[in-house]
């Protein structure tokens, strides 16, 4: 199967493909989810795709929505086996520079461990 991950030159696909250590705390067939290594929260985890390199949210198609679904649900599934869920967590995806983008691969943001209030209206 052609990969796409394997060629992406970004952190995250030589975190993918294990060129560089993280501290994974997540995997399933598609998405992979590590440790951010200059946390805004107590917990700070990042879930990526490992197959599909998608560099911004931008970027995606109707055909990623399955995709875009399953980093959500790995979230979710991660917040409630780790606890987050019972007291609240946030889930954040930034969009290119102005939106906070630092790696362009697709990925999505766990914050939880502290409250976060509702800076963004929610």
């Amino acid at each position: 199967m052609n990969d796409p991950a394997s060629n992406n030159p970004t952190i995250f696909g030589k975190i993918i493909r294990r060129e560089i250590p993280a501290q994974i705390v997540y995997e399933d067939d598609d998405v992979l989810a590590f440790k951010d290594i200059a946390p805004q929260a107590p917990v700070h985890v990042l879930f990526i795709p490992k197959h599909v390199h998608i560099a911004t949210l931008d970027d995606a198609r109707a055909g990623d929505a399955v995709l875009l679904g399953k980093l959500v649900l790995a979230a979710a599934e991660y917040a409630r086996r780790e606890g987050f869920a019972q007291n609240g967590y946030r889930v954040v995806m930034n969009c290119r520079d102005d939106g906070g983008q630092t790696v362009y691969h697709i990925h999505l943001h766990l914050l939880a461990g502290k409250p976060l209030g509702h800076g963004f209206g929610g």
